[in-house]
């Protein structure tokens, strides 16, 4: 055995700071995006009952839940409406007093440096819930740029700092670029949805936004879980349109398109932890089954470690808060 010649690996995991100064892979509050939604009316505050601490608020008390995240040193938001009325052509997405618009210009006058993001869709403004036009059942793919091309310039007006758009339509990049440029907004940039999934963990989201589709599904827009190719091409689509930004949801399930996507596209990287993957680790951690903090951390660092530059996630204040205490 003395003689034996092998590799010590564990020589730089004997303490805390060794393991630190060899770490790899680093979160930082910055790399967050936190999600607030948005409702009609005044103090008001809905639990979501599919996600333990998430809530529907009236603008009054989302400006403290923004607050909060800002103190926590948040420095980005996106902003979900849940509207009152809801109609056959989504006309509340692109009002130009609609919830999200309104929710946009407080928070932007509270918070000017905070980076203020806007969810481009349809699918929480339509009587049906899909995420465009319907006519005989069938999604009609060209009538819905319009409409999301409206939606962008309201938003932009409204003092948006980044579009969005999560529909998954074909062009829906192009139309909104086109429509930014020509409404004087050229410096405001695109963070497309670019490959996003039809997946089963959108479940508590819809609970949130209300915005579960009334008839069918969202395969013929949204893409098969089985593929990967396909990410590709959607993503080269979407650059090649002008997006400033790459998303893939949801994350958990789609490391390796992640890792994909950051080794052949030369744009940020943004993975959406999304609503179910938090109902998950919650309801796991009420029932006393998981260590609540340490699986967070290590589920978002396999986010960072895959490739993401920056993590949409529900629990980004808990996380920001985390990091605070450690230092």
């Amino acid at each position: 055995m003395n003689n034996m010649q092998f590799a010590r690996h564990r020589r730089l995991r004997q303490t805390a700071n060794l393991r630190a100064m060899v770490r790899e892979t680093h979160l930082h509050t910055e790399d967050f995006i936190y999600p607030i939604f948005v409702i009609e009316g005044e103090e008001i505050k809905n639990e979501v009952p599919s996600m333990p601490g998430v809530y529907q608020q009236s603008l009054d008390y989302a400006i403290e839940d923004v607050r909060a995240a800002v103190d926590l040193g948040i420095r980005s938001i996106i902003v979900f409406g849940v509207p009152n009325e809801k109609n056959d052509i989504a006309s509340q997405a692109y009002c130009e007093h609609g919830i999200v618009q309104r929710a946009i210009r407080a928070i932007k006058n509270e918070f000017p440096e905070l980076v203020v993001i806007a969810d481009t869709c349809l699918c929480h403004y339509t009587s049906h819930g899909h995420c465009g036009i319907v006519e005989n059942g069938t999604i009609i793919n060209d009538d819905t740029l319009e409409l999301l091309a409206k939606t962008a310039v309201s938003q932009a007006k409204a003092g948006a700092d980044i579009i969005a758009p999560s529909n998954m339509m074909d062009g829906f990049v192009a139309a909104i670029r086109q429509a930014l440029d020509e409404e004087g907004f050229t410096y405001v940039p695109i963070m497309s949805y670019a490959v996003k999934y039809a997946s089963a963990f959108y479940g508590p989201f819809r609970d949130a936004a209300h915005s579960a589709p009334q008839f069918g599904d969202r395969k013929t827009y949204q893409m098969d879980p089985a593929n990967r190719l396909e990410a590709f091409r959607e993503a080269q689509a979407d650059v090649s349109e002008g997006a400033d930004f790459l998303m893939v949801k949801p994350a958990l399930s789609y490391l390796d398109i992640i890792r994909d996507l950051k080794n052949h596209f030369h744009l940020p990287i943004v993975a959406y932890n999304v609503s179910g993957e938090y109902a998950m680790v919650k309801a796991a951690a009420q029932n006393g089954w998981i260590d609540e903090k340490a699986v967070v951390l290590e589920m978002l660092t396999s986010m960072k470690r895959a490739g993401a530059d920056l993590i949409l996630t529900y629990f980004a204040k808990d996380v920001a808060r985390w990091l605070k205490e450690e230092k």
